[in-house]
């Protein structure tokens, strides 16, 4: 078993066994009394900004959060590539952005998973490429996707399988966020975006008519989480602890239903 699913599995456990309280006060925080956070916010629905405001699924949990801990939220946006070094260097207490969980982040912070999610392949509502999903026509076409976002790995997979099957290689188009994305897919530069479920379901509500998807959700059990520094395990345990409680009193499956994420993101009862 790989140290990623071990954790995983431990986190598991600990979140279905006993109720205890959530607690801060063994825990070092960037400024007393706040729970200071890094985030990026361009990833909608989980952050973005909105009237000037940050707001998403992961701006409301931890804000959940923080009332369980004591704590006031407090977040610092920034881009999403210095999410790590400024949680590595004591800049922020946690990283709250809906970071993918892999090996590579496993080996740099410690997680604590709260939802799981999968990919959706997007195209134009009429389809002029007539793609059908995550297949091999696919090969020879323009695929928008978030730089540096797990999509991104998708794609260049996708790419290669193409190229080492002796078909057209796929154009990876990597743009700064979600919404350009969507954007380029609908004036016409790109066949195909890949985004996360809960992105596609509040893009199709935002703009009805403009999109559809092509195939099946893949990837479908992929995990993000909130990450503490590698080895602070009063943080780690502080937020699992709070985590608990939301789970326990409904409020963790309200937010879901809340920003209309399918019930299959849901990594607790």
């Amino acid at each position: 078993m790989s140290r990623l699913r071990l954790a995983c599995g431990v986190l598991s456990l600990v979140l279905s066994g006993p109720l205890t309280a959530a607690d801060l006060s063994s825990v070092s925080l960037v400024e007393k009394g706040a729970l200071t956070y890094g985030v990026a916010g361009t990833f909608a629905p989980f952050e973005f900004q909105k009237d000037g405001k940050l707001s998403g699924f992961d701006i409301d949990m931890i804000g959940l959060l923080g009332k369980k801990l004591g704590a006031e939220a407090k977040p610092m946006n920034m881009e999403f590539k210095g999410l790590i070094v400024a949680l590595q260097g004591g800049r922020v207490d946690l990283i709250n952005s809906a970071m993918y969980i892999n090996e590579q982040r496993a080996g740099q912070v410690d997680f604590v998973p709260y939802l799981k999610i999968g990919t959706l392949v997007v195209v134009q509502a009429d389809n002029p490429a007539k793609i059908t999903g995550r297949d091999d026509s696919l090969c020879g076409k323009t695929i928008a996707v978030t730089l540096g976002g797990i999509q991104e790995s998708y794609a260049r997979q996708d790419d290669k399988r193409c190229r080492d099957k002796g078909l057209a290689a796929i154009n990876v188009m990597t743009l700064p966020t979600a919404q350009d994305s969507a954007l380029t897919l609908r004036q016409g530069r790109a066949d195909a975006l890949f985004n996360s479920t809960p992105g596609v379901v509040e893009l199709m509500e935002k703009v009805p008519g403009v999109y559809a998807v092509a195939g099946p959700e893949f990837e479908a059990n992929t995990q993000i989480g909130m990450a503490v520094r590698k080895g602070d395990g009063a943080m780690k345990s502080a937020i699992e602890a709070a985590l608990k409680e939301i789970v326990a009193d409904g409020s963790y499956k309200k937010l879901i239903e809340t920003w209309k994420f399918p019930a299959s993101v849901a990594l607790f009862d």
